[in-house]
């Protein structure tokens, strides 16, 4: 599993993105691994939950 630090992960978010689509990625923190970031396919076979794109909509 690759992984990427906080920092490179928030200065490379589309390429963050672009790799978790491939395979699960561990994001660390001080070295140490804080969250798994995953494509939401991956994510819908393990949990067998559907993510639908009005769930992350605002709601103020």
């Amino acid at each position: 599993m690759k992984a990427l630090s906080a920092r490179d992960a928030k200065y490379n978010f589309g390429r963050m993105i672009d790799l978790a689509r491939s395979e699960p990625l561990v994001v660390e923190k001080h070295g140490r691994p804080v969250v798994v970031v995953m494509a939401v396919e991956e994510f819908e076979k393990m949990t067998g939950e559907h993510i639908t794109p009005s769930q992350f909509e605002d709601k103020d």
